[in-house]
C-alpha cells in the first residue's frame, strides 16, 4: 500500500495512475498520524513554494513530514517537494521549507535561459542508486523556474545533476528518503521504471563510488507536440477535428478525425513530448459543467504519461443558478483531473486590453490567481495572430517588422493582429502587446499559432516566432503551418523556439511523430 500526501494542490491524479499502472494501491493522507504511520510516501510537489509550504502548515503535516524524514522511512518527493526540503526559496520569500537541507532555493537567473526551464532534460548519477538500476540515460521531465544548489548539499545527499545554464541538484538521497526535481510519473517510460523501482523495493541502497551515468553537460530537449482540438458533433459525440482557417466542418459535417483518448494514447506511444486538448466544443459557457472534456482528461491520464495541456473556455463565470466561479475554481478542477497545464486564449486578451487601458494588474485575472497558486509553468498563453499589411510602418501605432513576404498590394511590413474566439474577431492589440503583458502577469509559456499558416501546410511562420522570441524570456512553442518534418527542422534551426506542435498531418498520418524525431536526430538537434 502506497500513502499519497495529496494536500490540495494541482494534478496528483498522474501519481495516482502511475502508482496504480505499476501493480500498487495507494491511499491518501487524511491526518497527520497517516504520514508516520505509511510504509511508503509519495510527496508530489505541485505548485508555487508558498502555496505548498503554506498548505502544509495548515493540515499540520510540517513536523509529521520532519519526523518521518529523520527516521529514515521510505519517502519520495517530486519537484517542489524536493525544494521543500531547503531551508528557503526565493520564489516565496519568508516562508520557511523543511529545512531538511541548509540554504536557499534560487531563481534561474541566466539572461540566456528562458524560465521556467520546460521539457526533457538529463541527469548525471553521483552515486549508484537502485532506484536508478535500469536508467541508461534517458531524459526525464523537468519543469521549473527554481533550482536547489549544489554548493548546499553534502556528498550523503547529493544524487543526481543537471545542466541548464549552470548545474543544479536533480536528485537528491539519504538512506531510504529520496526526491526528485522531475516528474518521473510524467517522463514516459524511464521515469515509471524509476517509479517502479521505489514502490517495489524493500528499501532504497546507495553506493559511493564511480557514476551510473557519466559524461558531457546534459541538453534540454526540443519539444514535438501533439495537439487535439476536440470539439462534440452534431449527435453529441467529442471528437478530434481540425479545420481550415478554423472552420472543421466538411459536407456539412464536423470533420472526425478520433477519439481524443485514443488518439492521445497512440501518440504517447509514437513518441509525443506532450499532448495539448484544445477544447472547442460548446460547453465553454460553463466549464465546470463540461463533464465529457473533464473525462477525456481522466481518461488520458491513465494513459498517458507525458505533460497534459487543457485549453478553451477557462476563465470566471457565473453558471446558469446564479453562482461565481473565479478562473482559479474552474482551473483547479482541470488540474485535478489530469492536467498539467492550463491554457488561455481569448481570456488572455481581454486581461490584457484592460491592463493596458488601466496601466497596473488588478491580480483578479486568470493568469495571476492560477500562476499564483501553482506556478508560472502551469500557465500558456495561446496567441491567434494574423498578419495586417501595412505600406509604411508609420500607417500604425502597432509593432510591425519588415517582411520577406510582401502583402496582396506588395507592402513590405506587416503587424500581427491578436483574435479572439477561435480567430473570429481581431482586437486593436498586437502580438508583442499581448505577450509581454502575459509574461509580466504570471504566465509560463506562450503557444503561438499563426491563422494565415492554419492549415496550409507551408511551414511555421518563422518571422512571427522571431519578433515574439525577441521579446519574452518565457518558452515558446511554435504552431500553425507543419506539413512535413522539415519544417520542424526549419523552426528549430531558425528560431529559438523551445516546442514545435501540429495536428493535423499527425491525426491524418501524413508524417508521424518518429519521423519528426529521426529527422531532427540526423541534424543533430537535440531531442527525445
Amino acid at each position: 500500500m502506497i500513502t499519497l500526501l495529496d494536500y490540495g494542490a494541482g494534478n496528483v491524479r498522474s501519481v495516482r495512475n502511475a502508482v496504480r499502472r505499476l501493480g500498487c494501491e495507494i491511499q491518501d493522507v487524511t491526518e497527520p498520524k497517516d504520514i508516520l504511520r505509511a510504509e511508503k510516501l509519495i510527496f508530489p510537489g505541485v505548485g508555487s513554494f508558498g502555496s505548498v509550504m503554506n498548505k502544509l502548515v495548515e493540515k499540520g503535516y510540517v513536523e509529521p513530514l520532519k519526523q518521518r524524514i529523520a527516521a529514515d522511512k521510505p519517502f519520495l518527493g517530486i519537484c517542489v517537494a524536493l525544494q521543500a526540503m531547503f531551508e528557503a526559496s526565493a520564489e516565496s520569500p519568508g516562508v520557511p521549507g523543511l529545512g531538511v537541507l541548509p540554504g536557499t532555493v534560487q531563481r534561474f537567473t541566466d539572461p540566456r535561459l528562458t524560465v521556467p526551464q520546460i521539457g526533457w532534460n538529463g541527469i548525471r548519477l553521483h552515486r549508484q542508486c537502485s532506484l536508478f538500476e535500469d536508467y541508461r540515460g534517458e531524459k526525464l521531465y523537468f519543469v521549473h523556474s527554481y533550482h536547489a544548489r549544489i554548493e548546499d548539499v553534502d556528498q550523503h545527499w547529493l544524487l543526481s545533476t543537471t545542466d541548464y545554464g549552470q548545474s543544479f541538484v536533480s536528485g537528491i538521497c539519504r538512506g531510504n528518503v529520496a526526491a526528485f526535481q522531475f516528474h518521473p510519473e510524467k517522463s514516459g517510460a524511464p521515469g515509471l521504471t524509476i517509479l517502479g523501482r521505489f514502490l517495489e523495493n524493500e528499501s532504497i541502497t546507495v553506493r559511493p563510488g564511480s557514476t551510473t551515468v557519466a559524461g558531457d553537460k546534459t541538453h534540454l530537449a526540443k519539444r514535438v507536440i501533439a495537439c487535439l482540438d476536440v470539439r462534440s458533433n452534431d449527435r453529441g459525440d467529442l471528437v478530434v477535428t481540425k479545420g481550415d482557417q478554423y472552420d472543421v466542418r466538411a459536407d456539412g459535417e464536423v470533420r472526425n478525425l478520433g477519439k481524443p483518448v485514443e488518439l492521445a494514447q497512440r501518440y504517447f506511444e509514437e513518441g509525443a513530448d506532450e499532448i495539448t486538448f484544445l477544447n472547442i466544443t460548446g460547453f465553454r459557457d460553463f466549464p465546470l459543467a463540461d463533464q465529457p472534456m473533464l473525462e477525456v482528461l481522466r481518461r488520458t491520464s491513465e494513459k498517458v504519461f507525458v505533460p497534459l495541456t487543457i485549453g478553451g473556455g477557462i476563465r470566471a463565470f457565473t453558471d446558469s443558478d446564479g453562482v461565481f466561479h473565479t478562473a482559479l475554481d474552474v482551473a483547479s478542477e482541470y488540474f485535478r483531473s489530469g492536467a498539467d497545464k492550463i491554457s488561455i486564449g481569448s481570456d488572455a486578451v481581454y486581461t490584457v486590453e484592460a491592463f493596458l487601458a488601466s496601466g497596473q494588474a488588478t491580480g483578479k485575472s486568470a493568469i495571476e490567481q492560477i500562476s499564483a497558486v501553482y506556478g508560472a509553468q502551469a500557465v500558456v498563453i495561446s496567441v491567434d495572430p494574423r498578419r495586417i499589411y501595412v505600406s509604411e510602418p508609420e500607417r500604425t501605432t502597432h509593432q510591425v517588422i519588415a517582411t520577406a513576404q510582401p502583402g496582396p498590394g506588395g507592402e513590405r511590413y506587416c503587424w500581427y493582429q491578436c483574435t479572439v474566439k477561435g480567430g473570429r474577431e481581431g482586437r486593436d492589440i498586437d502580438v508583442i502587446q499581448l505577450v509581454t503583458v502575459c509574461e509580466r502577469l504570471g504566465a509560463g509559456e506562450i503557444l503561438l499559432n499563426c491563422i494565415d499558416r492554419d492549415g496550409t501546410n507551408s511551414g511555421f511562420d518563422i518571422e512571427l516566432i522571431n519578433h515574439v522570441k525577441e521579446r519574452v524570456s518565457i518558452p515558446v512553442i511554435a504552431s500553425s503551418g507543419a506539413g512535413r518534418p522539415e519544417h520542424f527542422i526549419e523552426v528549430f534551426e531558425q528560431t529559438g523556439a523551445e516546442a514545435a506542435l501540429a495536428a493535423g498531418i499527425f491525426h491524418r498520418r501524413e508524417i508521424g511523430i518518429r519521423q519528426v524525431k529521426e529527422a531532427l536526430i540526423e541534424r543533430d538537434i537535440s531531442c527525445r
